[in-house]
């Protein structure tokens, strides 16, 4: 049997990860060097939940595309610019591919920006049947046979290398690596490109324009300081994200996680004890 080797785990992301855990089984598994190229991890969600009982997850957006082997619902989705809610119920299983920011364009072969806030069938983009191969992916034995025959599929269609996916991968390692950051002057400037360069990178390559991988990054620094149990002023991180005052952080923090950053605290707080 393949051995796999688990990624970091990361609760970045998924709103309440104290709840979270409770509720299902999540692992994050690297891929084989000759993926590592084009994408980060594959995700593999289960759950078993008694009779009437069910769970609503909500995940926040990043800018990245994932392949999922979801029953009836595999497909491949773009970058959503808004936060994703799961309903489980009984027992069941997902896989998932996370592929690196700006790596599928050579999937694609056009601006990924062409299928932001869309899905597409498999057969798509490789040469496969839909229900076959969610079938193969869904129906293996184990974990490490589910994550192979996903990687079977990707690795069929997998482009030649692209000197850009680095590029970018540098850019958004300075988003997330500077707290301080807001302004998308001031990335174009420490990427060494020109607004207008680096919005186009963008939208060929990432799917969505700068500010929103900014103002995404920050907004999730903020809910996991909250998730943490942070005791934090709000005005002085609202100001710290970059926004003019206090009730416009609320706002796009309560449309991204579902909750105003007082009561997600006291939320997550509560699943911990």
């Amino acid at each position: 049997m393949t051995h796999l080797l688990k990624a970091a785990d990361r609760s970045r992301g998924v709103v309440n990860p104290a709840a979270a855990k409770k509720a299902f089984r999540l692992e994050r598994y690297l891929p084989e060097p000759d993926l590592a190229s084009v994408m980060e991890y594959f995700w593999l969600l289960e759950w078993s939940l008694p009779d009437g009982a069910s769970h609503v997850q909500r995940t926040l957006p990043s800018p990245c595309i994932h392949l999922v082997f979801d029953q009836g619902r595999t497909a491949v989705f773009g970058v959503m610019t808004g936060s994703f809610e799961y309903t489980q119920r009984g027992r069941g299983r997902v896989l998932g591919v996370r592929f690196r920011p700006g790596a599928f364009r050579g999937f694609l072969g056009k601006p990924v920006q062409t299928i932001t806030d869309q899905s597409l069938p498999l057969s798509a983009l490789f040469d496969c049947d839909d229900a076959q191969a969610e079938r193969a992916v869904l129906e293996a034995p184990d974990d490490a046979a589910t994550v192979a025959a996903a990687a079977g599929l990707i690795r069929s269609a997998l482009p030649p290398p692209d000197p850009q996916v680095a590029r970018i991968e540098g850019i958004l390692d300075i988003i997330s690596g500077s707290p301080g950051l807001t302004r998308v002057e001031e990335l174009a400037e420490r990427a060494q490109l020109s607004v207008r360069r680096l919005q186009i990178l963008f939208k060929e390559y990432v799917g969505v324009n700068p500010k929103w991988v900014i103002r995404r990054n920050r907004l999730l620094d903020a809910a996991d300081q909250l998730a943490g149990g942070v005791e934090v002023n709000l005005s002085e991180l609202a100001l710290a994200l970059g926004y003019y005052d206090q009730a416009h952080f609320t706002s796009d923090f309560e449309k991204l996680v579902g909750k105003p950053p007082g009561d997600y605290r006291r939320s997550c707080l509560a699943q911990e004890t």
